[in-house]
């Protein structure tokens, strides 16, 4: 696989939420931290996603924002 993002993190699925339409997707990192993901239920389904799979969690952004109170 050749993808132009250059954040791909490694890990496993924690826990599965599907709704009507998305489904939330925690993916543990090695270390115990986790990124959570929402896609849509039929994305979840067509990448076979269940408990315990490993997947690659990639994270392409052109800006990140920033807030204080």
């Amino acid at each position: 696989m050749k993808i132009s993002a250059r954040n791909m993190i490694k890990g496993k699925v924690k826990r599965l939420t599907h709704g009507a339409v998305n489904t939330e997707v925690v993916i543990e990192l090695p270390g115990g931290t986790e990124i959570v993901s929402i896609i849509t239920k039929a994305s979840a389904d067509t990448l076979g996603l269940t408990q315990g799979k490993d997947v690659h969690a990639v994270i392409k952004a052109s800006n990140v924002m920033l807030a204080v109170d």
